[in-house]
């Protein structure tokens, strides 16, 4: 049984025992999380499809950790000026490990 979720703007598509990567969530290592925003689910030979959600469908998983994005430098220059700037950034994720879904009435 797959599924196909909504959270942080984007769309995953998960299966039990998957780890995905995320935008940062509140939690720490080890709690528990329920994704709602379920958009499909499907199992062998049978399929549901949200309008735009499924009712009563829900992926849970654990938060494995709490990390951070390698950085992302910005650099720009501009000619004849004699200036230049560097910005670097690092984005907060958070790693899932999906352990059920469950596929609603």
């Amino acid at each position: 049984m797959f599924a196909v979720i909504k959270t942080g703007g984007k769309q995953y598509s998960v299966t039990a025992g998957d780890t995905i990567t995320v935008m940062a969530l509140e939690g720490a290592a080890g709690d528990k999380i329920t994704f709602d925003e379920v958009l499909f689910v499907g199992a062998e030979g049978s399929a549901k499809i949200g309008a735009p959600l499924v009712a009563g469908a829900s992926v849970t998983g654990e938060i494995a950790e709490q990390a951070r994005s390698p950085k992302t430098l910005s650099f720009k220059k501009r000619r004849r000026q004699n200036s230049k700037r560097k910005r670097g950034h690092r984005q907060d994720l958070t790693i899932v490990r999906i352990t059920g879904i469950e596929a609603g009435a």
